[in-house]
């Protein structure tokens, strides 16, 4: 067994086009195992101590922060991690930090007007958003925060353009782990209901002011007054983000629309139940977003190189990766998933299973269509994948609408599989309509092909 081991992590290891893929993939997959893990330990702490009507309130607030750092940030996040490498590659280190600093002061100055809009507008959003008038001081606290959580977001991604690996991966651990410390040391001098809240907007908080002095001693150290240095145009930048804002404003909707309705049309206990489900279907998709965020700068490497079978290639290895990964967790979730909300949240959290088994299924879907969404956007089809992703959307939209009236966060779970499966199956679709090839693993297939090549070259020989 462990020769076996060896040889598969030889074999990925000596494939240069897969090996940069691989060893990042390890340093953020086992920072996101950390993270998850820390942010589980939170979950259960505020389940057992608090119990799940907070759990609900501090979803609602985690919710309504991501959709609110979505328009803040613009999309900057991600073309980010084009710009610096882009600047440093043809320019200077020199020019990548003055177009890194221009970006960020533009998401601060954007955050502190939306801030400012989201704090008068906290109980309209409270009242009339999700009929919960009783919400409206979290609403409003949670606004003066939006600026941290977007410098977060920004700096976490803009020190994986500058390929400080390690560094991105104690980026990825540093908001679950100020979270969790909050908690516990608030929550021991303090214990109040509203706690949970606190520790979750001082971790962001933290992480935020963190990211930024890291990013500034990582550049400064390097600087030189005599680099070359290429002034962008504010415009030049929003017109390389705004299509990934969209694009992560529709991503948001698929994940969050089912949290929101339910704090819309339930109760606080039921969505209390709910982002339990969410949370333990989310161990599904860490070997994934570990994955995409050291893929996506390769794929571009390859495409814009004409390298159209290695690319292939290496998203194939990627989804292997991923598949093989997941797939026992998927196991004990199905098999075991009763069980285990039963007796880590508590008894009553039983309830949720059938929806974490609709979340499951919905994720093994994405597991195996692979990298399908980073594979769009750096191959020149994230338009197509725009749209997608807004049907996608609307679909989600529609069918929690329709279903969680009647079946509550069943109802949620459902629309979310649905949708999930249908975003990777068209996705998968298109890229073999237009390639003739996909990024996607199917096992059976796999092997199926596998044997074929060898029936072939065993008649040659």
């Amino acid at each position: 067994m462990l020769n076996f081991i060896k040889r598969k992590y030889t074999s990925l290891v000596s494939d240069t086009r897969f090996s940069e893929i691989f060893t990042g993939s390890v340093w953020a997959l086992s920072a996101q195992m950390l993270a998850t893990g820390l942010g589980l330990i939170s979950s259960i702490l505020i389940a057992r101590f608090y119990g799940a009507e907070v759990l609900g309130i501090v979803a609602v607030i985690n919710s309504f922060l991501i959709l609110a750092t979505i328009f803040t940030v613009l999309g900057t996040d991600i073309s980010i991690l084009r710009l610096i490498p882009e600047h440093i590659a043809k320019y200077s280190l020199t020019s990548a930090f003055k177009v890194y600093r221009k970006v960020q002061y533009m998401v601060i100055g954007i955050s502190l007007a939306a801030s400012a809009l989201f704090f008068w507008g906290a109980n309209i959003i409270a009242d009339q958003v999700f009929s919960k008038p009783h919400l409206s001081y979290y609403f409003a606290l949670a606004s003066v925060f939006v600026i941290f959580k977007s410098l977060m977001l920004f700096n976490t991604q803009a020190v994986r353009g500058l390929r400080l690996v390690r560094m991105f991966a104690f980026m990825l651990v540093l908001p679950q782990s100020f979270n969790l410390l909050f908690l516990i040391a608030i929550g021991f001098f303090w214990p109040d209901k509203e706690v949970p809240v606190y520790a979750l907007l001082s971790g962001f908080a933290m992480t935020g002011i963190a990211g930024w002095l890291i990013m500034k001693y990582a550049f400064k150290k390097k600087l030189h007054p005599d680099d070359s240095v290429q002034h962008v145009p504010t415009w030049d930048i929003l017109r390389i983000s705004l299509p990934m804002l969209l694009t992560a404003t529709m991503a948001f909707i698929i994940g969050q629309t089912g949290v929101i309705m339910i704090g819309m049309f339930r109760s606080e206990t039921e969505l209390g139940y709910y982002a339990v489900a969410v949370k333990l279907s989310a161990l599904t998709t860490f070997v994934l977003q570990a994955v995409n965020s050291m893929a996506g700068p390769k794929f571009s490497e390859l495409f814009h190189s004409d390298k159209i079978d290695d690319l292939f290639q290496v998203a194939k290895k990627s989804a292997k990766l991923i598949f093989w990964a997941t797939t026992p967790i998927f196991i004990v979730f199905l098999v075991l998933g009763k069980p285990i909300l039963s007796i880590v949240f508590g008894r009553e959290f039983g309830v949720v299973y059938p929806a974490l088994v609709f979340l499951v299924m919905g994720q093994f879907v994405n597991t195996i269509a692979g990298s399908t969404g980073m594979f769009m956007n750096m191959t020149g089809n994230q338009s197509v994948y725009r749209n997608i992703m807004i049907i996608a959307a609307a679909l989600n939209i529609t069918l929690n609408m329709f279903l969680i009236p009647d079946l509550g966060f069943n109802g949620a779970a459902i629309a979310a599989m649905i949708s999930l499966c249908f975003w990777n199956i068209v996705t998968l679709l298109y890229i073999k309509l237009k390639y003739n090839k996909t990024p996607g693993y199917f096992p059976l297939y796999a092997h199926h092909f596998s044997l074929e090549i060898f029936h072939l070259r065993k008649k040659r020989n």
